[in-house]
């Protein structure tokens, strides 16, 4: 391949990528290397606003959210350029597939990075835009040197090579459904495996044509297709998918086993009370409203079940928090066009995020390709000091200079210990939930009799047909590492804007950064647990004579309605609104910029219990990552500093649900 094209750096100085879009080009000398922008997320890339389109109009707004604010509408399009350049951890964040679709539309041939995130890089080979870590590209791609195709496919697994030779993921199942194209599985003697290995070879596609599935072992490296069990969507991606499935197999495509399919109006259900009226006026509106709508008619032409709006106000869920209460069970695959669906791993299961076409091909193959991951362990000792919550691990977790320098990219976190085993099911699905903010394939937790009995009341299914799904690694499993964590040692975190990798305890942030916005919700910070140590807080401010400070706003929002069931059985409502809070039915919401608790003005600050706080996405302020009790605690006192918690900190960390007869060990 040639690249005639132009080579674009994104480089931190601001100056510099105005330059290059302005037409000038810059020289590489790897002796004196430009300094790269590092983790440029999906937000930067298209921000939530823009994912309204799933057409080539997505090319006008390529990298418009990037940090600066120096990337204009239709900048990057009209700049000539077919490679781009950056650092570590580029394409982290969400799933959606928009992201390098609207570079690839733009022109771009080629991404270089230090490291590339793992769902990001899968959606960019699926619709043929190359990826490469290699710099040594660089120079030769500037001299007019053709490159071979084995070298920009170097380091693909199989998988990805066969899919830019057949021109594409469809082209490919549709060649192996034909067998014409055989995708072998590696042949392994039994082997000890992890828990996410031994799933992986229940469910791995022996042959395509008759579904026979299964193998002995596989083990880290290993490409192969496997078979899901759930599969869904939200009203972000289902149109996109569903433009994708019938424009490579027809308008008359089915999906196959819908019952096994679910789509979700979750995303976008409060944006009409957050988007700009300038945005109105520009028609976005109607462009989201005209999302759902699509999803409507797909699921009904489809015969699949709608999670959709709730009478109740609001979603009937978040995704992620109703396929753990409702669908997901041990064993399992699930994928979801999210990169969170790795939340239901708290239940034992393989779970990740995909993109459009991925979903959209295995809607029809119930296919998800894999190249098996390595999996890092967590060991949790102990137990949970007063006022710290499950966010704080996570947030200490991803602090330390492995994750925050790519080294968890891809890998599976798997968490054991009796440290685990003392936390309730909702802080245990903290930690699955985050996974993917390191960087991480997903997160998984062997499940115990706590997590068994609390599925078999939710299910009506008997603890026997539970447990028989179970699996947990092996007692001599490989690891790819192992980390051990004293939660007694825990202190409160928080992450400051930018990157949920930013933490830093709570004691050593600056004297009283003052707070315009408290959220406390979405998937991660919206859950039953979750409500309980809002209410911890805010009952104790209330007895205290305290209310929401002046000048803040506090916003409650509910993962699902099931949820706020449980918080109205318990008298929660009462204590929010008494305490100043406004109470929202479920939604995604603030998180990505379409609800209440969402910035308006770069200068307003929020504290959240959401799970990431990348440049604009949750509007154009500065947002700060807590846990559920420090968000409370800021709510209350205006500001978060060394001194948030104080009078709350005795507030002890939220216990296993009463009567629960849990294992501090995995089941066996």
């Amino acid at each position: 391949m040639r690249f005639s094209g132009r080579i674009f750096f994104v480089t931190e100085d601001q100056t510099l990528i105005r330059r290059q879009l302005d037409g000038e080009n810059l020289p590489w000398d790897p002796a004196r290397p430009l300094a790269l922008r590092d983790a440029i997320s999906t937000d930067e890339l298209t921000p939530a606003w823009t994912c309204f389109h799933y057409d080539e109009k997505l090319g006008d707004y390529c990298l418009t959210g990037l940090r600066g604010d120096v990337v204009k509408p239709g900048d990057v399009r009209k700049a000539g350029f077919e490679v781009i350049v950056s650092g570590t951890s580029k394409g982290c964040g969400s799933s959606r597939e928009t992201a390098p679709f609207s570079e690839k539309v733009c022109g771009i041939r080629l991404v270089i990075a230090k490291s590339i995130e793992k769902i990001y890089g899968q959606n960019a080979i699926n619709i043929g835009l190359l990826t490469s870590t290699d710099f040594g590209l660089i120079p030769r791609i500037a001299a007019g040197e053709d490159i071979p195709l084995e070298e920009l496919t170097a380091g693909l697994d199989p998988i990805s090579r066969a899919i830019a030779a057949c021109g594409g993921l469809f082209a490919l199942s549709k060649a192996r459904q034909a067998g014409r194209v055989s995708i072998a599985v590696a042949a392994h003697a039994p082997r000890p495996m992890t828990m996410v290995e031994k799933i992986v070879a229940r469910h791995a596609v022996v042959d395509p044509q008759t579904g026979r599935l299964g193998v002995d072992a596989v083990a880290p490296g290993d490409s192969l297709f496997v078979r899901t069990d759930v599969r869904f969507t939200h009203e972000y991606v289902t149109p996109m998918a569903d433009a994708l499935l019938r424009g490579a197999l027809g308008p008359d495509a089915r999906i196959e086993d819908p019952d096994s399919v679910y789509a979700f109006r979750d995303h976008l259900t409060f944006l009409a009370r957050v988007m700009p009226e300038a945005k109105k006026k520009q028609g976005l509106l109607d462009l989201a409203e005209g999302l759902a709508t699509t999803q409507r008619a797909v699921t009904e032409r489809q015969g699949i079940r709608l999670y959709a709006e709730s009478p109740k106000g609001g979603a009937e869920a978040i995704c992620h928090n109703a396929v753990v209460e409702d669908i997901a069970l041990p064993g399992q695959i699930v994928t979801g066009t999210d990169s969170h669906t790795c939340m239901a791993g708290v239940l034992g299961c393989f779970a990740f995020g995909v993109g459009a076409t991925d979903m959209a091909n295995a809607w029809v193959s119930k296919e998800i390709r894999v190249r098996v991951p390595e999996t890092v362990r967590f060991t949790l000792r102990g137990r949970l000091g007063r006022a710290v919550a499950a966010k704080d691990v996570m947030l200490h977790i991803l602090a330390q200079d492995f994750w925050r320098g790519g080294g968890g990219i891809g890998k599976v976190l798997e968490f054991t210990g009796d440290g685990v085993y003392a936390l309730p099911m909702d802080e245990r699905a903290t930690l699955t939930n985050m996974a993917v903010e390191a960087g991480g394939f997903t997160g998984i937790i062997a499940p115990d009799d706590v997590c068994v009995q609390r599925l078999a009341r939710s299910r009506g299914l008997s603890a026997e047909i539970i447990r028989a799904g179970v699996v947990t690694s092996d007692p001599d499993a490989r690891y790819a590492y192992d980390f051990a964590i004293d939660l007694a040692a825990v202190p409160p975190m928080v992450a400051t804007p930018g990157d949920p990798r930013n933490g830093v305890p709570l004691g050593r942030m600056p004297e009283g950064v003052r707070v315009d916005i408290a959220y406390g919700g979405s998937c991660t910070g919206g859950k039953q647990a979750d409500m309980d140590m809002y209410a911890a807080i805010l009952g104790r401010a209330l007895a205290d004579g305290r209310r929401v400070a002046p000048g803040v706003r506090l916003y409650l929002q509910f993962g699902s309605q099931k949820i706020r069931d449980y918080a109205v059985a318990r008298g929660y409502p009462a204590i929010f609104e008494r305490a100043g809070a406004e109470i929202l039915g479920p939604s995604c919401g603030a998180c990505i910029n379409a609800g209440p608790g969402a910035s308006s003005d770069p200068h307003q600050v929020t504290v959240s219990s959401q799970n990431r706080n990348f440049n604009g996405r949750s509007g154009p302020g500065k947002v700060y990552l807590a846990s559920p009790y420090t968000v409370a605690a800021a709510a209350i006192t205006g500001f978060i500093g060394p001194h948030t918690l104080d009078g709350f900190d005795d507030i002890a960390a939220v216990p296993l649900p009463m009567g629960s007869a849990g294992h501090a060990e995995p089941i066996r």
